[in-house]
Formats: C-alpha cells, sequence, structure tokens
C-alpha cells in the first residue's frame, strides 16, 4: 500500500523536488507582507518610550544627578584615558572609532542588506528590514536626544573634530550597537559550526571597542558611550521583537503557478518512487532552500539521482516519512533536522537494513558531534556518502504514559528534562541563540528539587538513591565539549548512566571538577545498601554528588513524577522508566574513524 507524501508548502518557481519540475509561475506584482501595519505601530510607539527614556535619563545625568557617584568621577576617567595615550594605541583608537563613523556605518549598512536580499536564492527581507531600521531608528533617537539634552563634551585634548552636538549619547557606539550587534544577531541565527561562536563574538565586541576608543579619545564622558550602547540595544530588541520574533508580520501565501499543458500528472499527490532511490527526509522549520540545493549537489555528485525530499510534519515528526521510505524500497535515507527528527526516524528504521545517513540541521546535534560529523549540512552529507556503513546501538525506553520507543542520543529525567522543557518553550530564543539556549535554560532550572529512586541495573539487587538528574546515554559529550558520560560509545552493546545529586555549593562544585576531570572511572553495579547504609545516605549532606554506570538493561522507579525527555524531546512526565540496550540496531553511513 503507497504513503502519502505530506503535503509540502508552495514552491518557488522552478523548484524541483524528487526529480519532478514545477513550473514558474507568471510574474505579478509582489504584495505586501501581512501584519506589517501593525508592527510598524508597535515599533514606532515603542521608539517614542525608547527616546522619551534616553532623554529622561540624559536630563538626570546633566541635572540632579551630576554631583552624585560615580558621575562625579567622570572626569577623572577621562583623564586616565589621556595619561595612556601611546602612538600605537592612537593609531588602534582611531581605527576603533572609524567602525562607528557615520560613513563607515551607512555602508556597511547598505552593503549588508544588499547581501540579504541580493546574494541568497531566497531573498531574506525580514534580515534586511531588521538591519536597516535598527540603524535608522538608533540615529533618530540619537537625533532626538542632542536636541534635547545640551551636554558638554570633556575637558580633555580630543583627538577628534566634532560636530556641535551634545556629548550624550555617544553617536558612534550607539551606531556601532545596532549595526554590529543586530549582525551578530543574524550570524548566530543562521551560521553553523565552529565559526559560528567566534564571528558572533567579534561582532558583540565591536561596539565595544569602538566604545573604549571614544573615551580614549576624550570624544564623550562614560555615561555618553554607556548611554550609546543601551539606545542601540534598545533599537535592536524593539525591532527585532516585532520583525524576527513577533511572528506577526508574515508573508502573504503565493498563489499557485498554473501547471503548464504537457506536465505529467502526479500519482497518488506524490512523486513516483522507484525502488532504490534516495529519501531525503527534512525537518522544514530548520532546512532552508539553499539547504535542500547544497544536499541535492552533494547527493548527485555522489550518483544518488533524484532524490525525494519529504518534509515532516508537526504530527508526524520523521518516523512515519522513514517507515514509509523503508517500504518503498529506499536504498538510502537521509535524514535532515535536530536530534529529535533522527530519534524518530531511527526508530523507525531500527532492525531494518536501510542505511540512515545524519545530517545535522537542529540546535544540539548531539549524536552528529558524537559521531564525528561536520556540522555543516552539505559537508556532513558529504562526510557520510564517503564512509562505510556502520552498525550503532539505539536505547529501547518505555514507562507510564510513555510508548516503548528508541532514542539515539540520550535519555533523561529531572534537571536536564526540565531543562529541555524551559528551553523549547521559546523555539524563537533557541533558533536565535543555538545551542547556548540550552545553557541559559539550566541555569533556570537548578533548583529542581531531588527525588529519591531506586535503581535495578542488569538484573541485580535494587540501588536506592536520591538524585536531581538521572541520565541515560547511548553517547557521552554534550555541547561545549563537556562529557557527561565518559565511558559511552555508540556501537559497544552497553548503555551509560549518570545520577548526578550535588548538595549545597560544594557538592556542584565538586560535581563540576568530577564532570571536567579527564579518565573519570565508571562504577560497576553494586548489591542494594543495607538499612544502615540508606540512612547514612539520607543524613549525608555532602554525598556523593556524581555517579556512573554501564548496564544493558535498567529499570527506574522514581518516588514522584519527573520530567522525562528522549534525545532533547520532552515527554510525559511519569514514575517509571524502563531502558535497555539494542545493540547494533541502526544501520549508518559514516565517516571511517581510527578505533
Amino acid at each position: 500500500m503507497s504513503t502519502a507524501v505530506p503535503e509540502r508548502p508552495a514552491e518557488l518557481p522552478g523548484e524541483k523536488d524528487g526529480g519532478v519540475a514545477v513550473a514558474a509561475a507568471e510574474p505579478s506584482r509582489p504584495a505586501l507582507p501581512r501584519g506589517l501595519a501593525r508592527s510598524a505601530a508597535w515599533i514606532a510607539a515603542l521608539t517614542v518610550c525608547q527616546a522619551a527614556l534616553m532623554v529622561g535619563l540624559g536630563l538626570l545625568i546633566t541635572g540632579p544627578a551630576h554631583t552624585l557617584w560615580p558621575l562625579a568621577v567622570e572626569d577623572s576617567v577621562n583623564e586616565a584615558f589621556v595619561r595612556l595615550r601611546t602612538g600605537t594605541l592612537t593609531t588602534l583608537s582611531s581605527i576603533a572609532s572609524e567602525a562607528g563613523n557615520t560613513e563607515t556605518v551607512i555602508a556597511v549598512t547598505l552593503v549588508s542588506c544588499l547581501c540579504l536580499l541580493l546574494v541568497p536564492r531566497l531573498p531574506r527581507w525580514r534580515q534586511a528590514a531588521f538591519l536597516a531600521l535598527s540603524v535608522s531608528l538608533q540615529s533618530l533617537v540619537f537625533l532626538v536626544i542632542t536636541f534635547a539634552v545640551d551636554r558638554h563634551r570633556p575637558d580633555v585634548h580630543r583627538l577628534d573634530g566634532s560636530l556641535p552636538t551634545s556629548s550624550y549619547t555617544s553617536g558612534h557606539t550607539g551606531a556601532a550597537t545596532a549595526l554590529y550587534g543586530g549582525l551578530a544577531v543574524l550570524a548566530l541565527s543562521r551560521l553553523r559550526g565552529p565559526w559560528r561562536a567566534v564571528v558572533g563574538c567579534l561582532l558583540c565586541a565591536l561596539p565595544l571597542l569602538v566604545a573604549v576608543a571614544r573615551l580614549y579619545r576624550g570624544m564623550h564622558h562614560p555615561t555618553d558611550v554607556v548611554g550609546g550602547l543601551v539606545n542601540g540595544s534598545l533599537s535592536l530588541l524593539i525591532v527585532g521583537r516585532a520583525l524576527l520574533m513577533d511572528g506577526r508580520v508574515t508573508a502573504r501565501p503565493a498563489a499557485p503557478a498554473p501547471a503548464p499543458a504537457h506536465a505529467p500528472t502526479p500519482t497518488a499527490g506524490r512523486p513516483e518512487r522507484t525502488p532504490g532511490h534516495t529519501a531525503v527526509i527534512l525537518n522544514p522549520t530548520v532546512t532552508g532552500r539553499t539547504d535542500r540545493d547544497a544536499l541535492r549537489q552533494v547527493l548527485e555528485h555522489h550518483g544518488h539521482h533524484a532524490p525525494v525530499f519529504i518534509e515532516t510534519t508537526a504530527d508526524d515528526p520523521g518516523g512515519g516519512q522513514a517507515a514509509a521510505a523503508a517500504r518503498d524500497g529506499a536504498a538510502l535515507v537521509v535524514v535532515c533536522g535536530g536530534d529529535g527528527t533522527i530519534r524518530a526516524a531511527a526508530d523507525a528504521l531500527a532492525g531494518s537494513d536501510v542505511p540512515l545517513a545524519l545530517v545535522p540541521c537542529g540546535t544540539g546535534n548531539l549524536l552528529a558531534r558524537n559521531l564525528g560529523l561536520p556540522l555543516a549540512p552539505a559537508d556532513a552529507l558529504d562526510a557520510a556518502l564517503r564512509g562505510t556503513a556502520h552498525r550503532v546501538d539505539l536505547g529501547h525506553i518505555e514507562g507510564d504514559g510513555l510508548a516503548p520507543t528508541h532514542f539515539a542520543a540520550m535519555s533523561g529525567a529531572g534537571l536536564d528534562a526540565a531543562m529541555v522543557q524551559r528551553a523549547n518553550a521559546n523555539d524563537r530564543t533557541k533558533s536565535l541563540l543555538g545551542w547556548p539556549a540550552y545553557v541559559i535554560a539550566v541555569l533556570q532550572v537548578l533548583r529542581t528539587p531531588r527525588t529519591a529512586l531506586s535503581v535495578r541495573l542488569d538484573g541485580a539487587p535494587a540501588l536506592r538513591r536520591t538524585a536531581r538528574m538521572v541520565l541515560v546515554g547511548n553517547i557521552g559529550t554534550v555541547q561545549g565539549g563537556l562529557t557527561l558520560l565518559p565511558s559511552a560509545e555508540p556501537d559497544d552493546g552497553r548503555l551509560d548512566l549518570l545520577i548526578l545529586d550535588p548538595r549545597g555549593i560544594g557538592g556542584w562544585l565538586a560535581a563540576v571538577r568530577t564532570l571536567l576531570r579527564p579518565g573519570t572511572t565508571v562504577s560497576p553495579p553494586r548489591s542494594a545498601p543495607t538499612a544502615e547504609e540508606r540512612q547514612d545516605d539520607a543524613d549525608d549532606k555532602g554525598g556523593t554528588p556524581v555517579e556512573f554506570f554501564t548496564f544493558r538493561r535498567a529499570e527506574f522507579t522514581f518516588d514522584a513524577p519527573q520530567p522525562r525527555e528522549l534525545d532533547g524531546d520532552p515527554v510525559t512526565a511519569g514514575r517509571r522508566l524502563t531502558a535497555e540496550v539494542r545493540p547494533g540496531a541502526l544501520t549508518m553511513l559514516l565517516p571511517t574513524r581510527e578505533k
């Protein structure tokens, strides 16, 4: 019985999917995005509030607060910078100050917006509008401030000429914050791989360098450059909230293109699939058109012609599509998405001989990181296709309220599941920041209460423990290179267990030292503690903060319902979990690794 492919959104002119060309639509006048007027009104209202706030702070600085600390010592700061001047520092400060100059800011903004609109095959008008509006509104507010607040520049030798405008706020600093901060936001939301953090940090550092340069050159008081940083940041926040995170501004759906008279009629609403074809299952929320085209080129280069692209849906995150591809005789299933998409596809392909090629396009990409795959989608696919087929383990898990399923990376209960729930509660923050969103989330849930539980490993007598987090893993390393499960290997026929139970600041510090220490040992399962040992554990406030185990089957019974997660996706809370390894259950194409 054939399985219909989930319906795709309207194609762009000229796109090919699965070797079937989509005819180009007749040119038409572009329609304005929906929700634009409402967002424009929102931006305008908040910009007025921003201007009022900045003017009020300026009048406070130049008025009642000018004799208070730290405003009273601002002249000393400027004089200290004068004493630090050297020929080299003066040259460097001139270069840094130029980065916030009006001409430089205008030129960089125009070039960046043109690149966003013209270079990609799909113009990113929303990102271009975000950058241009942020810089423009910052400048507008700056002009309002200079007219409303009269502040003389520092009484030191100044290295630059200046227009007869108020010293408050620093226009260079504000413009640099709006421009380079905006570029940092776009870089962090679009780039992947190791350069993502480097580029983001460098762009965020530029406004700070401009601020220091303006102080060094005697052009502003410290509160002037702080005001510039605040002014630029508020513009970014207001415009970014309206255009990048609000969701009210959406493109109008394009009218469907009329099919040419000679176009073939699709069978059962989908491209015809032949045995031996390549199925590409992708999560459309994290895989753009540029990524698809790059993946298609890599597949063609390796002899996988006319691949069939199938999108996941909210109701079916990849499992149904993978199962249908296997039933239709696919010779290769390529899965593009995050760990949740990979997990769903792996669950469907478990026990089959159909190889899976992993293309990381999500936020965490834990499995790809541990398997040694590049994090750039096209590079990851190329590396997989150049590699060989490997059998990797899967974890099989079930519990109360949790249907039996597989996981490929990690599953847990307690603190890590609460972190996942908090991070997933704001998808826009996660897509904007990437994996650092999980760092923010874990800081917010550190006070998750501990619970008591019983653990039975490989049929041994149950262990009694208290824990803030229980983590079962097929792999060991998470984002940032932190190894939580030091003995975990994806093909060793075992699963690994971390029980985390720090108590107080000392316990957390001990846990961090243990997790950062190379060569941490893993404990074998041991017999159940005596009643006296259990009482000692309950009374000992400085108990073992971290314990490691390996096993083939584990049964967990918690005294109270716990939040739970599978490969970064939250599932229903519950009190019981059973985890068991399925050795070699999944065939994957992986780069050859030296043992």
